[in-house]
């Protein structure tokens, strides 16, 4: 009788476990969905109140039918929610998918899921396999070239990293202070969001926005509040960078192998002033198995390029090979600390 109850104890776990895999299996059709919701702009109809489906097919051009599978899949995890009369409204955990939100994300989900980022995820086996990302596999060269070839794809990268930034960079510049005075080069800066926030909290500092010509392009570190106090200045990266007191890398370092971040950072430890600092603000992975989004991250980066979401120990082996050591890692409010790197034999703390 006891080995019968456990026989029945150990089935009725197996179908526990097997419908729970098959539902995580079935987690790649929300974003799916997320996304095919973006890319028509459902929110923006939301702005004035509830719709119904097929109110919002007619104002999106969809299709009614198929536009309400969508949105009752999206309202199961309280971005939208579905009254009794059929209608969908916008929650406010969902308004930043508003194009005109305070602080929209819609750019930022429409980066996450293209497919130069959806598809190498969905062969991530070959990651496991070759040891190596399937990008050139699928695309036929890798991730920065085929950005460079397309001005489309790289446009939305762009805009997409421009909305993630701006969620974050205040947050991430108060979380630092900076000083009063000295010379700040945003690393690598693309629109130079996280340089203006701070200049901003610097009033006497003054900042270089460094980054390729194509990029450059769609800056915006032209405000009023700074004017006068930063220069855009276009270049590579692995070959120099300007001189300058406080180096910024905002997630710039996931994006490359390790040897490459090294070079990275060697030229900031060859322009920087003496007493100046080296900022990498990134994800730094934590022990243990609580959940994280630079573990999510990290997968993204293994998939399509050639870096990887690092710890503290990675982080102070790069510096160390760069000629800096790790002198803080700074918590802040968002999913990115920051690495503060000084020159190695520098005493201060």
């Amino acid at each position: 009788m006891n080995e019968d109850l456990r026989e029945a104890d150990t089935e009725a776990a197996g179908r526990r476990s097997s419908a729970r895999v098959v539902e995580e299996a079935l987690g790649f059709l929300y974003p799916a969905a997320l996304r095919a919701a973006a890319a028509v702009g459902v929110a923006d109809h939301l702005a004035d109140g509830p719709r119904t489906a097929a109110e919002l097919a007619q104002a999106t051009g969809t299709d009614p039918r198929n536009l309400h599978r969508v949105l009752r899949l999206l309202a199961t995890r309280g971005l939208f929610e579905e009254d009794d009369r059929g209608r969908f409204r916008l929650t406010a955990a969902g308004d930043a998918l508003r194009t005109d939100a305070p602080v929209s994300a819609r750019s930022a989900v429409l980066m996450l899921t293209d497919r130069a980022l959806w598809l190498p995820s969905g062969e991530m086996a070959h990651c496991l396999e070759k040891g190596t990302s399937p990008f050139g596999q699928i695309f036929g060269m890798p991730f920065f070239d085929y950005f460079a070839q397309n001005e489309d794809t790289a446009a939305v990268f762009h805009d997409g990293m421009a909305a993630m930034s701006d969620a974050e960079n205040e947050p991430l510049a108060d979380s630092y202070g900076f000083p009063a005075t000295g010379t700040v080069v945003d690393v690598g800066g693309g629109h130079g969001g996280f340089l203006l926030a701070a200049l901003r909290g610097g009033p006497g500092l003054r900042g270089v926005l460094y980054d390729r010509a194509h990029v450059l392009a769609g800056n915006r570190i032209d405000t009023s509040d700074v004017a006068g106090r930063c220069a855009v200045e276009k270049g590579d990266f692995f070959a120099s960078v300007p001189p300058g007191d406080l180096y910024l890398l905002k997630r710039i370092l996931h994006d490359w192998d390790d040897e490459q971040c090294v070079g990275i950072l060697r030229n900031c430890r060859r322009a920087m002033a003496p007493g100046g600092r080296v900022l990498v603000v990134d994800a730094v992975i934590p022990p243990g198995n609580a959940p994280h989004q630079g573990k999510t991250l990290d997968l993204m980066m293994m998939a399509s390029l050639v870096g990887r979401e690092r710890t503290e120990a990675d982080f102070a082996e790069l510096f160390g090979a760069a000629g800096l050591r790790v002198a803080r890692v700074i918590p802040t409010p968002t999913v990115l600390s920051i690495v503060e790197g000084v020159a190695d034999g520098d005493g201060r703390p």
